[in-house]
């Protein structure tokens, strides 16, 4: 992954994982397992760990601790109100950046 990816990235791959817990519970590896088939191959665990830490500190998230046959329990990760609404903005968000963005593409320059 090129550097110009890795920063954009940084920005969004929150936005990315609430989309992904959007659409059910999820516990670490079965995100990062999500955003590979996303094409995002190159984003470590670790990353995906720090990143549900910071998420969880700020409320956008339930955590469920369930048994795992492997080991130690595993923390499942749910959207919660205050989660959706972040989702919700970070959309809305979005569409204006890409919006912008693509009349800036496709603007022909002027004489």
């Amino acid at each position: 992954m090129g550097k110009q990816m890795t920063e954009m990235l940084k920005g969004t791959l929150e936005g990315i994982v609430l989309a992904i817990l959007s659409l059910r519970a999820a516990y670490g590896y079965e995100i990062t397992a999500a955003l590979r088939e996303q094409g995002f191959t190159d984003i470590a665990e670790g990353t995906v760990y720090a990143l549900l830490l910071r998420i969880e500190k700020r409320g956008l998230v339930d955590v469920e601790k369930v048994p795992s046959e492997k080991g130690p329990p595993r923390k499942v990760y749910s959207l919660n109100a205050s989660g959706h609404e972040y989702l919700d903005e970070f959309w809305r968000t979005w569409d204006f950046l890409t919006d912008r963005l693509d009349t800036l593409h496709h603007r022909k320059e002027q004489p």
